[in-house]
């Protein structure tokens, strides 16, 4: 596919290289000369300074022979002045725009982004993205991350392995000896630097981090089989009234077992307009660096403390100032990659990146076959799919173990009408099998083109 990405910050930068890895013709324009020069410099692509909604620089960018246009700068207004130009002057088929200004997103204004309007196929909010990705983890105590697929019937946790768990050391093949009638399989393993999808006879080691597949009906009982126990969360205190902040509040006020909620922003017009908007959840205007503050906040008796304020280091050090005053778990939003190697030596318990998710979001539109939502982990080096089986494509009617799938993918679970099933080989795959994969980013087109029909078009 011929792609344009305009913007080249943070998300920009990572979505071009995510997509220049799986080998599309990418193209990035940004107005700065330092951030062009820094991603050519980093990636295989074409780059070029201008501005993401001039007609004149997408033509140059060559938006007539585009197959799709995201637009993630800074700006709005220029995300979607982008999308109108590439669909009025060059008929760009699919165009995606990062929209953060919720006024946009209301309801009463569900008409704008319409083909006769403001022509935006999919617009994606990266502060709700984040603020739903942090709900999820409150809901999965224990998991560093967990995405729901196929209409929430399976889930993918990640885990980080101890030396606890109870199923350490031990031949994968033996979970379902060990634990009767658990709907659970290991899809993937990064230990140290190395990323590699489990055989059978595979074992886990202390140290290893892990995406396991589960039948959510049973995600309780999955986390029980790693050495996770832990309750949900009642008492949550978020650093950080910003639009995560306030979106995760919303979200948290909706769910009837956290009804502790409370809220630490600096600023005093924020901090007022947050709880306007919030109506079971204390508020607090101060300094989440002020140990009163946090005292006031009753930091030290809270199950979890959720960072995610604009600055990093606010983030980092609000959160162990949190776990020295005796909090049971903290969650920390941090945007500077340089930090992530650090997080896990502090004491940190989850560090969240936001651009796995906003990437996540823009790819899993742009999948080839009937890819059905898509999740990117480990810094782009594997994907997690779910695709629906199609008459017609190459694994319908197929035994698993016939499409020698090799040690780069993996199928993790499949959903048949309202049954959750673990495969096996034998397993033959039937029209209208939703499916969830594993796959390393080297085997990615391969699972496209086999759950791709003739007719399918992207």
């Amino acid at each position: 596919m011929k792609i344009i990405v305009c913007g080249a910050g943070q998300v920009g930068f990572n979505i071009a290289q995510h997509l220049a890895d799986q080998q599309h013709d990418v193209t990035v324009i940004d107005q700065s000369p330092s951030l062009v020069a820094q991603i050519s410099d980093k990636l295989e692509l074409q780059a070029i300074v201008g501005h993401g909604a001039s007609p004149d620089v997408l033509d140059r960018a060559g938006a007539a022979d585009a197959d799709l246009l995201v637009a993630v700068t800074n700006s709005d207004e220029v995300n979607m002045v982008a999308c109108q130009v590439a669909h009025s002057l060059f008929s760009v088929p699919i165009k995606i725009a990062r929209i953060r200004n919720q006024t946009y997103q209301k309801p009463k204004w569900a008409d704008l982004f319409s083909r006769d309007h403001l022509p935006i196929d999919v617009v994606i909010s990266p502060e709700r993205e984040v603020a739903k990705a942090l709900y999820r983890r409150l809901r999965v105590p224990g998991a560093f991350n967990m995405v729901p697929f196929a209409d929430s019937r399976i889930n993918m946790l990640g885990l980080n392995i101890t030396e606890t768990c109870p199923v350490v050391d031990t031949p994968l093949h033996q979970l379902t000896e060990l634990f009767p009638n658990l709907r659970a399989v290991v899809a993937a393993v990064l230990r140290g630097e190395k990323l590699f999808v489990p055989g059978r006879d595979d074992q886990l080691q202390a140290g290893d981090t892990v995406y396991v597949a589960s039948d959510s009906e049973t995600t309780s009982r999955t986390m029980s089989a790693f050495g996770y126990e832990e309750k949900e969360a009642q008492r949550i205190l978020i650093i950080g009234g910003g639009n995560v902040g306030l979106f995760l509040g919303q979200y948290l006020e909706r769910d009837s077992g956290m009804s502790n909620i409370k809220i630490i922003e600096i600023n005093r017009d924020r901090a007022a307009l947050v709880a306007e908007k919030l109506s079971k959840s204390v508020v607090i205007n101060g300094d989440a660096l002020d140990q009163d503050i946090l005292t006031e906040a009753s930091a030290g008796l809270a199950d979890t403390v959720v960072a995610v304020a604009d600055d990093d280091e606010v983030n980092i050090l609000s959160s162990l100032l949190a776990k020295r005053q005796g909090c049971g778990r903290v969650i920390t939003l941090v945007n500077n990659s340089i930090y992530k190697c650090l997080i896990s030596s502090l004491g940190i318990d989850v560090a969240l990146d936001p651009k796995e998710t906003s990437v996540s979001s823009i790819v899993r539109h742009i999948r080839r076959g009937r890819i059905r939502d898509l999740y990117s982990i480990f810094d782009g080096k594997a994907e997690i799919i779910e695709a629906e089986v199609l008459s017609g494509s190459e694994v319908a009617g197929k035994e698993l173990g016939a499409l020698h799938l090799g040690g780069e993918a993996k199928f993790c679970m499949i959903l048949r009408e309202e049954e959750t099933l673990v495969p096996q080989s034998s397993t033959i795959l039937k029209d209208g099998d939703r499916v969830v994969v594993l796959a390393l980013t080297d085997s990615v087109k391969k699972i496209e083109q086999l759950f791709s029909a003739r007719a399918d078009i992207f």
